[in-house]
């Protein structure tokens, strides 16, 4: 037989405070013990991410370990990433962004201490499938028509689409994506150019190794 509950005012509150009280204890709980395994695959995920844009054997660090902390293009901090081979400095890579039909285009760009495209692949974006999605490199090899490419080359004036009188191809039914990831990449290669001592490490400041 069950006992009645107390109809005293101070019940109803008391009872939800316990609740709340137990709740977050289990959910501070639950966070406490997945963090570490979270941040070791969001380290992994931007590992495998970096390693993919340089071609094999280009770099023999760990590129985690040996990053600088600058404001970016958009003025944010931004986290640059230096691929160094044998000890020496050979790029650094870095997030740039434009703006698309679906909104944000984040790309990652690796950039030799020549000024020159070493690659760049897109990281976030959400434009339509089927036809702005071809700026990923698993729909489509167009992205890796930035490879090598300086800000002289193509001259300034034809760093567009070919829409606009540049040199780049864009799609049909879609011109605003690659337009857009144009326009990043080129200024991510502004950014090296205006930035370039810190970047090949005059005067940088390292941010140290991670734990």
């Amino acid at each position: 037989m069950s006992r009645p509950l107390p109809d005293a005012p101070w019940f109803p509150g008391v009872t939800l405070g316990v609740v709340m009280l137990v709740t977050t204890a289990v959910l501070a709980f639950a966070q406490g013990a997945t963090r570490d395994a979270i941040e070791h695959a969001q380290a992994e995920d931007t590992r495998q991410l970096l390693t993919q844009i340089l071609p094999p054997g280009y770099a023999d660090n760990n590129l985690l370990n040996d990053t600088l902390q600058l404001d970016g293009p958009s003025g944010a901090p931004m986290t640059v990433y230096r691929a160094r081979h044998g000890g020496t400095l050979k790029a650094v890579l870095y997030e740039v962004s434009g703006k698309g039909y679906g909104g944000r285009i984040v790309l990652l760009m690796a950039v030799d201490l020549s000024g020159r495209v070493v690659g760049v692949r897109v990281t976030r974006h959400n434009e339509t499938p089927g036809l702005g999605d071809k700026i990923e490199l698993a729909r489509n090899p167009w992205i890796r028509s930035f490879d090598g490419r300086t800000l002289g080359d193509p001259p300034p004036a034809r760093w567009a689409v070919k829409k606009d009188g540049g040199d780049f191809e864009q799609f049909a039914g879609a011109t605003i994506t690659p337009r857009a990831v144009v326009a990043a990449v080129r200024q991510g290669l502004e950014f090296f150019a205006a930035h370039k001592a810190v970047l090949s490490g005059d005067g940088a400041t390292v941010e140290g190794e991670r734990k």
